[in-house]
């Protein structure tokens, strides 16, 4: 990279990665983590973190043995809306319990890294409200956003 960035250089990276996705619609995998820092010239940390970002928001995910590869099938929100869009699936209501964290990554096949991060995400913005030992109950409903 050659400069350093306000906004993180793993976000700009991830963001490239993005775009690449988008515009190839046919290749699955994506290259490994070492031709990534040399093409973008940057630590490993740096590309592990970038991937995260994309991970999140469903874009890729981590097969064992083979790297990285972009999913291409199924829902293409983010964790982060479908998981606030849960709410208004299930119909929940406010004091209603939210589905424990072992639920949530087997309905979305996300990581519990991953489905922490927006849990921890939608209670900052005040959509859920946890008790330790009885788990996430809905304290607010979501804004309706209209999507294209």
């Amino acid at each position: 990279m050659p400069e350093t960035s306000p906004r993180g250089t793993y976000l700009i990276i991830a963001e490239a990665l993005r775009s690449e996705i988008r515009a190839k619609q046919s290749d699955d995998a994506m290259p490994s983590e070492a031709a990534l820092m040399d093409s973008h010239g940057v630590s490993r940390n740096t590309i592990r973190r970038a991937l995260k970002v994309l991970e999140a928001d469903g874009l890729v995910e981590s097969a064992p043995g083979i790297g990285w590869r972009v999913v291409r099938d199924g829902d293409r929100r983010s964790l982060a809306e479908r998981m606030t869009d849960l709410i208004e699936e299930d119909a929940l209501s406010v004091g209603d319990p939210y589905p424990s964290e072992a639920n949530l990554c087997e309905q979305f096949g996300a990581s519990r890294t991953a489905v922490r991060r927006v849990l921890a995400q939608m209670e900052g913005n005040g959509l859920l409200a946890t008790v330790h030992g009885k788990g996430r109950t809905v304290r607010a409903l979501p804004a309706s956003t209209a999507r294209p």
